[in-house]
């Protein structure tokens, strides 16, 4: 049978082709093309390079019956766009979804959902099952959508963690242990007036930053003054607005941790605006190592999540979930690095 339907032109090989071209059953094929684990490691290899050699995709229709699964995740994100867009935090995290989905055979589907939104979405796009599970990011503790998804036993991880619900399959950074190192490394340069710009305290990672903050100073058996703790929303625009709060106090903080780098962005655009020099003046740690971070004026110091790998370990979760559902609920903590760069400032005297 010839391939050719014009010049320059081939159809598209199916499963038949693969399997005499490996000399297989077309059911092997099959298996092999699902990962099912009741196939010879040779057998495996011989099928998948044919299937390499022949850019063979397999019918996402034919897929889906045979296993029930649609191969779609829907990655939700209980923002606007507008919000997401502009913390560039999200797209890193994004794209490890995104590249991970893709190496695991599955379409990514992504919804942006304001509050209003998400009793609709949820009638036309959950109940109706167009996706094999929900990755959902950034959600706030008391966000409705959450607790529905788990009544209704669809499957789930969540990038965070959330305080009440358990079990709950989730990946998350080393949030507290984090801001903690980022202001112990301001209290070792010799600051004792450290502010802080939290997060929203209605999600789990502003909370945790804030308690790593607390737990620094507390070790050094420094007080909690409330007027230095500022809450903020994660934005620049945000952190601006924090940052001139802190700087018109008397006296003011000589240095401040903010518990995003776009924030962190934003307090240096206040200090300067103010005609503050950082860190001669006040010195900036922030929380996440966006690329803008190192070009910033000055570079800044801040605290590194790896934020595609909390992408990508979302994904294998959910994909290990789907292949087995008795595995119990993953729940991984990963690691964050401080990196620092001139916006902390040097040992003071």
């Amino acid at each position: 049978m010839s391939h050719d339907s014009g010049p320059g032109m081939r159809l598209p090989v199916t499963i038949e082709e693969i399997a005499r071209l490996a000399n297989v059953s077309r059911s092997t094929v099959s298996r092999v093309l699902n990962n099912h684990p009741n196939v010879r490691g040779t057998v495996r290899e011989k099928v998948l390079r044919v299937v390499h050699e022949h850019n063979y995709a397999p019918n996402a229709a034919a897929r889906s019956l045979a296993s029930s699964r649609s191969y779609t995740i829907s990655l939700v994100i209980p923002r606007t766009a507008a919000a997401i867009f502009a913390d560039p935090f999200f797209p890193q995290v994004i794209q490890g979804i995104s590249e991970a989905a893709s190496s695991a055979g599955y379409v990514l589907m992504l919804s942006m959902l304001s509050a209003e939104m998400e009793q609709p979405f949820y009638q036309r796009m959950v109940r109706g099952r167009h996706f094999d599970g929900v990755i959902m990011l950034s959600s706030d503790i008391d966000d409705p959508l959450l607790p529905r998804l788990v009544r209704d036993k669809v499957p789930l991880v969540l990038i965070g963690r959330h305080p009440f619900i358990e079990p709950l399959a989730h990946v998350d950074s080393e949030n507290r242990e984090g801001a903690r190192v980022a202001v112990e490394h301001l209290l070792a340069l010799g600051h004792e007036r450290v502010a802080t710009i939290t997060g929203p305290l209605r999600m789990q990672s502003g909370l945790d930053r804030r308690d790593g903050y607390k737990q620094a100073l507390l070790a050094r058996a420094l007080p909690i003054d409330p007027a230095l703790v500022v809450e903020g929303d994660y934005t620049q625009q945000g952190g601006f607005e924090a940052m001139r709060q802190l700087l018109a106090l008397s006296p003011r903080p000589t240095a401040v941790f903010a518990a995003s780098d776009a924030m962190a962005l934003g307090a240096l655009g206040a200090a300067h605006a103010a005609g503050f020099r950082v860190p001669d003046d006040v010195a900036v740690v922030g929380f996440d190592d966006v690329p803008a971070a190192a070009f910033a004026s000055p570079p800044l110091t801040t605290m590194r999540q790896p934020s595609a790998e909390l992408g990508a370990a979302a994904v294998r979760a959910l994909v290990a979930m789907l292949d087995d559902p008795t595995i119990p609920p993953a729940a991984l903590r990963l690691p964050t690095t401080l990196v620092v760069r001139a916006s902390c400032g040097a040992v003071r005297s």
